[in-house]
């Protein structure tokens, strides 16, 4: 568990392992991001990804720093050195493979639709309606992909989910295009509020890197040692309540993403 300090950005130095002087490991992350990377009731940066990146920080035997950075930010953060990884299921896609390089996924997902209460229950109901989306997401892309299928009125970028929820309920926005995992876990105690459809994209989730950087290649052999220890198993049952499916890339290792 890490806690948040004041200031402009949050962040804080974690030691990893011994006290030994090591070269920090700074991880970017959009904190908000439920149940990936947000702050709990005491202020302290938890989730899935949180707990996912300090055991890797541990075996690299590095001290961890977090940087809140919104998504959007994520990608020149990286490519510029002023961190050394980014988190917040980021989807791996080819296009983005051609500017930055990944560990192999560790989570399955897809997209969904959220709406408030008595609002519309299927993604053609939202024809005419205003879409919101995150920054630079794969929601985003899909929504702009999609708004002449399904006629949608306006689509409204936010940086992260809370803003976006906000004016969901407030009703300035008609429904909100997101990750369904984040949004299963945020509606589930929030009675006004509905997921009503799975966007069905097929989308892996990983820590992203600088093109060609070695890192990523270091990463990736640490990510295959905590599948096979079982501790990436064992966070998918603390923070979705459920162990995954032994098909999933929860479970399997997979081979370190490339461009074809």
């Amino acid at each position: 568990m890490i806690k948040s300090l004041l200031g402009s950005a949050l962040g804080l130095a974690l030691m990893a392992g011994s006290a030994v002087a090591q070269e920090t490991l700074t991880v970017g992350a959009n904190i908000g991001n439920v149940p990936w990377e947000f702050q709990d009731a005491d202020g302290n940066i938890v989730g899935f990804e949180i707990d996912l990146v300090t055991s890797v920080a541990e075996r690299l035997d590095r001290p961890l720093t977090i940087e809140n950075i919104p998504f959007q930010g994520l990608f020149s953060a990286v490519q510029s050195g002023r961190i050394d990884i980014a988190v917040s299921s980021i989807t791996i896609t080819q296009e983005r493979l051609e500017s930055v390089a990944f560990a192999q996924p560790y989570y399955d997902s897809d997209q969904s639709l959220t709406v408030a209460e008595g609002g519309p229950t299927t993604l053609e109901e939202m024809s005419g309606k205003v879409v919101g989306v995150d920054t630079g997401s794969t929601g985003d892309m899909w929504a702009t992909d999609y708004t002449s299928q399904y006629g949608f009125g306006d689509i409204r970028r936010y940086e992260g989910l809370s803003p976006a929820m906000l004016d969901l309920q407030a009703g300035r926005i008609d429904g909100y295009i997101s990750d369904i995992p984040a949004l299963l876990y945020y509606v589930k105690d929030k009675p006004d509020l509905k997921v009503v459809a799975r966007i069905v994209t097929n989308e892996k989730y990983s820590m992203m890197f600088a093109k060609d950087d070695p890192l990523a290649s270091e990463v990736n052999d640490i990510i295959t040692q905590l599948k096979e220890a079982g501790v990436v198993q064992d966070l998918h049952e603390k923070w979705f309540g459920a162990a995954p499916e032994d098909t999933t890339s929860t479970v399997m290792v997979q081979p370190i993403p490339t461009a074809n």
